[in-house]
């Protein structure tokens, strides 16, 4: 029969067997998961994990890539008087807007390796730009092969629950009268509002060439970087009074986790600035010389983004400071109190000391008052220490 320690006396159950019968007798057989171990897992309040999402960037190395199960691909295809918006069911049907005299839009949601190559190579499109639409972690950037401009970026989004800064790959290929967007996931993007306005007519972006679309495109990526960055200043806001009325281990954790969020902010949002500049110093005949005043005023909101972005950074090492401030504050109050004890405490030690001593002849100590006297002096003198304390400011 196996050993059981239901049975067997107690001494001779081994310190594992009484753990297991402990934890049968008094904690549930299912427990719900993080509801109770997640006060000892101090270390996961820094999310090291986040971390090593954040800096694991290798551009020399080979990009895996899991493709998309499904790829969808939407074409807005218009003129100032006409539009034609429609989702194709084959790649096939896009090649006819390559030449076309209408100005096309299309969008291609979720990457496939084969489907990139077959757009590439119908519309002229370079294989190193075709390497850079497939890759990962990629720095936004800006290129000029003829006969297309292509641009990469990421677009940002702010997960309330998580309280991460998410980002997904955008890459928008110019050519003329056709603008190409690759995005990753097809559930969500940022140009609904540029669709309302095709669906619109007589509106600018109706009136206006493929060099402008494109810079619709990319002002409305650069726009919704303000929307991430005010989500980010709220939640530094309230970390800032969370500090001030009280500073402790979870206040230093979100510290971190919010410093790491402005790293993938400022790492999406500073190139951008090249990126633009390579738009307006750009020599193409893709871009309208009207065109170019627009790109400079996506160029002065993004050196304002990234501005914006170092101000959070000086934020987050001023909020480490008063961190660092407050515990060191709270400190000094408590060694404070523990020295005016001390001291409080001192005269009575003294006195008890002295009357204490095996000595025949000692003051007081026949007589009949002795003990009232030596217990008023140890509360007259800490009263007066405690007058002077006050006096003093010590506290």
């Amino acid at each position: 029969m196996a050993r059981s320690g239901w049975w067997l006396p107690w001494q001779e159950v081994n310190a594992f067997e009484k753990f297991a019968i402990f934890k049968n007798l008094f904690l549930p057989s299912k427990m719900p998961e993080n509801k109770y171990l997640k006060y000892f897992k101090v270390l996961t309040l820094f999310n090291t994990k986040r971390t090593r999402d954040i800096f694991k960037v290798n551009p020399t190395a080979a990009p895996h890539r899991k493709e998309a199960a499904i790829s969808a691909i939407t074409i807005f295809d218009y003129t100032p008087q006409e539009l034609e918006e429609k989702k194709l069911n084959s790649l096939a049907e896009s090649f006819s807007f390559r030449d076309s005299n209408t100005v096309s839009w299309i969008n291609v949601d979720g990457l496939r390796k084969a489907d990139v190559e077959e757009i590439a190579t119908n519309f002229n499109i370079h294989a190193l730009i075709q390497e850079d639409i497939l890759s990962v972690s990629q720095r936004p950037k800006m290129d000029e092969m003829d006969p297309v401009l292509f641009c990469l970026l990421n677009m940002l989004y702010f997960n309330d629950r998580t309280g991460a800064v998410e980002t997904e790959q955008i890459s928008i290929v110019l050519g003329k009268g056709f603008v190409i967007t690759f995005q990753e996931d097809g559930t969500r993007d940022v140009f609904s509002p540029i669709r309302e306005k095709l669906r619109t007519n007589n509106s600018k972006l109706r009136q206006s060439g493929a060099d402008y679309l494109c810079y619709a495109l990319l002002d409305m990526i650069v726009d919704h970087y303000y929307l991430v960055m005010e989500k980010l200043g709220d939640r530094i806001e309230m970390l800032e009074e969370r500090i001030i009325r009280s500073s402790n281990t979870r206040s230093l954790a979100e510290i971190n986790s919010l410093r790491k969020e402005l790293i993938v902010l400022k790492r999406n949002v500073s190139p951008v600035r090249d990126l633009i500049n390579g738009f307006i110093r750009s020599d193409s005949d893709l871009l309208e010389e009207r065109t170019t005043k627009y790109f400079k005023d996506i160029y002065d909101h993004i050196v304002q983004a990234n501005d914006l972005a170092e101000n959070y950074r000086d934020m987050m090492m001023n909020l480490q400071d008063l961190y660092l401030s407050n515990v060191n504050l709270k400190m000094n109050e408590v060694m404070k109190v523990m020295a005016v004890v001390t001291c409080l405490l001192a005269p009575a030690t003294v006195i008890g000391g002295i009357f204490g001593m095996n000595f025949d002849q000692l003051p007081y100590i026949h007589h009949p008052y002795g003990f009232f006297i030596a217990v008023g002096l140890m509360l007259i003198v800490p009263i007066y220490m405690v007058l002077v304390f006050r006096r003093r400011g010590w506290f």
